[in-house]
């Protein structure tokens, strides 16, 4: 990887975003992200959270979505530059950036890069190590290559949204946490990982193509297993982890919530019925775990048992066990339960809550603690500018910004 002097990475200056020097295992990776939406921006964040400095370059005008700037969690740690790649200097100031950095990714269609002059090829010519990670739902090649699409059509092709749902229902629609997150980004940000190893012992950089069809397959790995050895069927809602089991479901409460439950082993489902049926016991004629055949009607039992309490009440009666059962919280919920409170798993930076960096690295030592990085603030879009140029070297910022070739907010 490229070694970054302090004076180069502007470490411990004071910038628009407010960042401060990386402590992270990926401190000293310097990365160029071309302002995209969903999937490319997270894969930022990731990798911004794990310590490496992150430039996204947005376009005039801000990003293409509607989130306003200090709410836009995924673009949390990066510094934030305006750069014009339709203007006829645009190019040149993204491949000054690129020569002087470790990765670059973007989340065009096939080509569009190539076409602005921010291709693969032309930032090799600055730079041979650089790793070029390419974000799209269909990939760089195929029939669909160039098409548009969404998380939902990614999922659907690849069968991951079929097998969501329940019995004799349609497909549910999983947000787009399985594509474009699941399938895209974690893939992205691990190819880069991947690929920066890889061009720190070659010094040849290459191209990563995060294709969300790709990754979407790759998740459904354990589930093809069992497909095909004939321990699930394509029948949704009738396996043991998609809502056929009655013992790995959702049960509404008497207040109108639910729980989860998740009791598979025999010695989790054991103490969840003994739980569930306390203090009175665990009925004589329940039907065995096991008993495919009657899961219809141990499916109701559990359901008409659910019914008598309400949610805290069952939260009570099941917290702390191995009975493998959970309160369904919402997002608003989720910050203040007691487990997550305790280890942080929620921060609110400048009022904004929001999901802390995951995972958590110890310093390395034996016994050392194992830490959550700290979420570092969301900067203002351009606010990087003309900093960033400078810790760039690139003596003639102040011309590239009066051309309108960057623009400092």
């Amino acid at each position: 990887m490229t070694e970054h002097s302090a004076a180069e990475t502007g470490a411990g200056a004071e910038t628009g975003s407010g960042t401060e020097p990386s402590t992270g295992p990926l401190a000293g990776v310097r990365v160029v992200e071309l302002a995209g939406i969903g999937p490319g921006p997270f894969c930022g964040m990731l990798l911004a959270d794990l310590g490496a400095e992150v430039i996204r370059v947005d376009r005039p005008g801000g990003p293409l979505t509607s989130v306003p700037p200090v709410s836009d969690v995924t673009s949390r740690g990066k510094r934030r530059i305006v750069v014009d790649l339709k203007h006829a200097r645009g190019a040149e100031v993204v491949l000054r950036l690129a020569a002087a950095s470790d990765a670059l990714i973007e989340g065009y269609r096939p080509g569009v890069a190539e076409r602005l002059g921010v291709g693969p090829a032309d930032c090799w010519s600055r730079n041979p190590a650089l790793v070029y990670g390419r974000m799209t739902g269909w990939g760089q090649d195929g029939p669909l290559a160039s098409a548009a699409g969404h998380d939902i059509a990614y999922i659907a092709v690849t069968g991951a949204l079929h097998a969501i749902g329940r019995a004799g229902g349609p497909p549910q629609v999983p947000v787009n946490y399985l594509g474009d997150f699941g399938g895209g980004s974690m893939f992205l940000a691990l190819g880069v990982v991947a690929a920066l190893l890889s061009a720190r012992a070659s010094g040849r950089g290459q191209v990563v193509d995060a294709a969300i069809v790709d990754g979407a397959a790759v998740l459904q790995a354990m589930t093809y297993g069992l497909l095909a050895d004939g321990s699930w069927t394509d029948a949704r809602g009738s396996n043991l982890l998609d809502t056929g089991a009655p013992y790995y479901d959702v049960y509404e409460t008497a207040d109108g919530r639910h729980m989860a439950v998740g009791a598979l082993e025999r010695q989790f489902y054991a103490e969840f019925i003994r739980l569930l049926f306390a203090p009175e016991g665990v009925p004589g004629d329940l039907p065995a775990q096991h008993d495919r055949s009657r899961w219809p009607e141990l499916r109701l039992r559990f359901a008409a048992r659910f019914l008598e309490r309400s949610q805290g009440e069952w939260s009570k009666a099941f917290h702390g066990t191995d009975a493998c059962v959970a309160p369904v919280l919402t997002m608003t919920e989720a910050p203040g339960d007691v487990h997550l409170a305790a280890r942080g798993t929620y921060v609110a930076p400048r009022g904004v809550v929001q999901p802390a960096p995951a995972p958590r690295f110890g310093a390395g030592a034996p016994g050392a603690p194992i830490e959550a990085l700290p979420a570092r603030p969301v900067a203002p879009v351009g606010a990087d500018t003309r900093a960033v140029l400078a810790d760039f070297g690139v003596a003639d910022a102040d011309e590239l910004l009066a051309s309108g070739a960057a623009w400092q907010a």
